[in-house]
């Protein structure tokens, strides 16, 4: 089986790279993390990558398109195919989310297009909502914008607070992204006229779980 060889574009703790990293251990996962790039030095999730054995390298991000250019060069290093972003805080350069084009995919803990860009948890309950979730989608230049590829749906309880519902967010978000990272490398997505098909069939806000399960 050829995978799928992807780089991982992260600012923090790397949370979703360690899931991601569990889920390529597989022997049958049709994916492989090739390379991990950080913005920050010190973020968490590049001693992830390192005691997963995983090339990584950090570029500050000074300037957007020199930072594009130093990232190009190091996935293509890589040889890397796919990009996954996962808590990279960053605005890419435009040119660089062009030329990845159709590869390259974020997470967001929303239900988008339900509240993007920062503190989606806390709009969740501001906005008095009963439902939140996650969401992976392709990147498009606009922040938090691109085709929907799949979502899960969190309850959000009488109770929650922002710290609450981040983490029951989270958990979401370390199952929704390797499922769809799957669904991807095994060449079962597709983007037609701005919305995607997975095997097919117009799915833009697929449910990869069962809210129940996220209670």
């Amino acid at each position: 089986m050829t995978r799928l060889r992807v780089g991982v574009l992260i600012s923090g703790r790397g949370s979703n790279l360690r899931a991601l990293l569990a889920a390529c251990t597989d022997d049958a996962y049709p994916a492989e993390i090739v390379t991990v790039i950080s913005d920050r030095a010190e973020a968490p999730g590049l001693a992830i990558a390192q005691s997963a054995s995983v090339p990584n390298t950090v570029i500050p991000h000074r300037v957007r398109e020199e930072f594009a250019s130093e990232a190009d060069a190091v996935l293509s290093n890589q040889r890397a195919q796919f990009v996954c972003l996962a808590g990279f805080v960053r605005v890419l350069d435009a040119a660089f989310v062009e030329r990845w084009g159709d590869r390259m995919v974020n997470i967001h803990p929303s239900l988008l297009p339900a509240f993007p860009g920062l503190h989606p948890q806390r709009q969740a309950l501001a906005a008095g909502v009963r439902f939140t979730g996650c969401t992976v989608h392709f990147v498009r230049p606009e922040v938090d914008a691109g085709p929907i590829i799949a979502q899960a749906v969190v309850p959000i309880r009488p109770d929650d607070d922002e710290a609450s519902l981040s983490a029951r967010i989270l958990d979401a978000e370390h199952r929704l992204y390797p499922l769809t990272l799957r669904l991807i490398a095994e060449g079962r997505v597709q983007v037609l006229r701005g919305q995607v098909q997975i095997d097919g069939w117009r799915a833009p806000t697929l449910s990869m779980l069962n809210p129940c399960e996220l209670a």
